[in-house]
């Protein structure tokens, strides 16, 4: 294996885990802001106000986005270990 073909074995390991993570990190980001717009407007500093909902819309957004998840990282999976002998070399 050339240092070239680990580097980019790496990269492609990067970028999938970046792009599962996307997702949910993007509506957990996006119920934060706001939840805590609510927070300002309201005037309510209790933090299970804020908690609570972003929690929620994380568990939701992983099982909206769990087939496509799951596609993805077998995909990279079965590309991976699909030709293990170039890995030999």
């Amino acid at each position: 294996m050339t240092p070239d073909f680990a580097v980019q074995l790496v990269r492609e390991t990067l970028m999938t885990a970046f792009w599962l993570a996307v997702p949910v990190l993007t509506v957990g980001f996006a119920a934060g802001v706001v939840i805590s717009l609510l927070q300002i407007l309201t005037s309510i500093q209790d933090t299970t106000f804020n908690t609570v909902p972003r929690l929620a819309a994380v568990l939701a957004a992983l099982i909206v986005a769990m087939p496509w998840m799951l596609q993805k990282a077998m995909a990279y999976m079965t590309t991976l270990l699909g030709d293990l002998s170039r890995y030999a070399r």
